[in-house]
């Protein structure tokens, strides 16, 4: 689920809009040092995946799953997650991390990628955006 935010920012922001994306609960793992190479595929529930949900649930199929959308990615050049990142920041996307999401799993601002422009609250983002054109939750 890290790519469609990133998509959607990228293209936004070379179209020419003012993008922020504001990453909490799950979404702070692609903003978090080291965890953005990391992340995972879950098998269970995924229609893009050519596994049955009854075998999603077994041992290693996480892992299995993750290295069969990898695979396909690269073959279709798909650009990897801190790839993405670098070019939102080039596009001037703006990321905020979430303050109370933080405060709940005990991260600190240095455990973030420096692309982080600052932390905020909940209200603070909606406040930021409540004139947007668009604003979408994924």
């Amino acid at each position: 689920m890290a790519y469609p935010p990133l998509i959607l920012a990228t293209t936004a922001a070379a179209m020419g809009w003012e993008v922020h994306l504001y990453f909490t609960f799950w979404g702070i793992d692609i903003i978090t040092k080291g965890k953005s190479q990391k992340l995972k595929l879950a098998p269970v529930g995924n229609p893009s995946l050519p596994i049955p949900n009854m075998l999603g649930i077994l041992p290693g199929m996480t892992a299995i799953a993750t290295r069969m959308m990898k695979s396909r990615m690269r073959k279709k050049n798909m650009p990897s997650i801190p790839d993405m990142i670098k070019t939102a920041k080039e596009l001037g996307v703006r990321f905020h991390a979430c303050t109370p999401t933080m405060q709940l799993t005990g991260l600190t601002k240095e455990d973030l990628i420096p692309e982080v422009d600052d932390l905020i609250g909940a209200a603070t983002f909606i406040d930021l955006s409540k004139e947007a054109t668009a604003t979408l939750f994924i």
